[in-house]
């Protein structure tokens, strides 16, 4: 398939080709500014319908798989209407852009599973026909650029499917991210370039946790075989406590550390515990998590100490 990543210079982005390309698929990248990939990049931004139209029309795309957004749930508190711009102004632009180009690629669009917001007492994990409750500006515009995605499949008729991920992390998360921050602080540490002790923020949040390598097969299998205008969770059904997270990965470190843990009151309301049912997912397509947390996370930390703690 000729395939078109929006987005695909970010971390997920890179995960997405990488899986692409051994299956022989034609791989595309758009984004908004350039960057050294190993597939064609072009250059727009998803908010400007014309010139993504024009991107659409060079590509022809078969398969669509819209990354692109405002990626930070922390951030989007002290910055709320990027969170917006990034998430349903650019899916505005992006589903314009393809009904405007008279193709019809099928498209697998990246939401999240923070719509969901807190799990309710006496419920174990949602399902994809609980309510939509998002806790904060970046939840909110993922349900709503969601909901968009929806409606594009009723009228112009677009082929949609969406996805709403859990937490993901692996090789190549940026460090505005819990695991990749510790990982790259014991980097940085055990080069004696810092001190021994790893900033965290607040510790107690429960999270349901897969390795990016395993999140983008899904994603393939998803867009091979899931249903216009359904919805699929995508998670390992594995959860743990952040606290649990960082105990894994200072057991693999070479130096003792200690952490100091700092809460961010800007972050009052956000979620607590985030956990979905993914058996839609793994009954449409067979999918199922290969790589275990303490393989993810040793390869994390090795790849922060092969860069030398450095972004």
């Amino acid at each position: 398939m000729r395939c078109l990543i929006t987005g695909a210079t970010g971390f997920v982005g890179r995960h997405l080709a990488a899986a692409l390309l051994p299956a022989g698929h034609e791989v595309h990248g758009l984004a908004r500014r350039p960057a050294d990939l190993a597939i064609p990049l072009h250059i727009a931004d998803l908010a400007d319908a014309a010139a993504t139209e024009a991107v659409v029309r060079a590509v022809r795309p078969d398969w669509v798989f819209h990354l692109a957004g405002y990626a930070s749930p922390g951030a989007s508190f002290k910055d709320p209407p990027a969170a917006w711009a990034g998430n349903l102004t650019a899916s505005q632009g992006l589903y314009a852009a393809i009904h405007q180009s008279g193709l019809k690629p099928r498209i697998l669009h990246v939401s999240s599973g923070m719509v969901y917001g807190d799990l309710p007492a006496g419920v174990a994990a949602f399902t994809e026909d609980a309510p939509l409750r998002p806790a904060s500006p970046y939840a909110a515009s993922k349900a709503a650029a969601e909901m968009l995605a929806y409606q594009q499949t009723r009228n112009p008729g677009l082929d949609v499917v969406r996805v709403r991920p859990l937490n993901h992390l692996g090789p190549g998360q940026p460090p505005e991210y819990a695991a990749a921050s510790f990982a790259r602080q014991i980097a940085v540490a055990e080069r004696g370039d810092g001190p021994p002790v790893i900033v965290t923020g607040n510790l107690s949040p429960q999270r349901d946790l897969t390795d990016v390598r395993d999140m983008v097969r899904a994603y393939v299998r998803l867009i091979e075989v899931g249903r216009t205008g359904e919805a699929y969770n995508a998670a390992s059904g594995q959860v743990y406590r952040i606290r649990a997270v960082l105990h894994r990965l200072t057991k693999l470190a070479r130096v003792p550390v200690a952490a100091d843990e700092r809460g961010d009151p800007t972050r009052a309301g956000d979620v607590t515990v985030v956990a979905a049912d993914a058996s839609k997912l793994r009954a449409a397509t067979g999918w199922a998590p290969e790589y275990t947390l303490d393989r993810t996370l040793a390869d994390m930390l090795d790849e922060w100490r092969q860069r030398g703690g450095k972004d």
